[in-house]
């Protein structure tokens, strides 16, 4: 594992919400990270489906770490902004956040981001993400 692989999952462990979700960081690569969340009824709303609070967070999370693969050193990110998109309703037995860089900057990342849903063995988009981040000192 490398430094930067690393600091994400030291960072990722230190989430409160993501250990409360369930989530588990599933790969780390220059400019992508993915989040798996599992399906529970613990994070499900009146109809069933996953959160869309639950969803948001894993893939705002997936988002932001991609854009720290690509932060200078001694600066951390934090969220700007960003829109969320949801395609379908979240229903599946997991769902895989995947974050990606789209561009980098001294200050700001732009990334994108998208969940999947699995259902037997069909994998669905259910949120499309795009989102800001900025580099802060740490």
């Amino acid at each position: 594992m490398n430094d930067i692989q690393e600091r994400i999952a030291t960072s990722f462990r230190a989430q409160g919400l993501m250990a409360t979700l369930g989530a588990r960081l599933v790969s780390v690569a220059d400019g992508e990270v993915q989040i798996e969340l599992p399906f529970s009824t613990q994070i499900s709303q009146q109809h069933g489906y996953v959160h869309a609070g639950a969803i948001t967070s894993v893939v705002d999370s997936a988002c932001g770490y991609a854009a720290l693969t690509k932060a200078p050193p001694g600066c951390e990110v934090v969220s700007a902004e960003f829109k969320i998109n949801f395609v379908r309703p979240a229903i599946g037995e997991r769902f895989l956040a995947i974050g990606k860089v789209q561009s980098s900057g001294k200050l700001l990342t732009v990334c994108t981001g998208e969940v999947r849903a699995l259902s037997g063995t069909t994998w669905k988009v259910v949120a499309i993400m795009q989102a800001t981040m900025v580099n802060v000192r740490a």
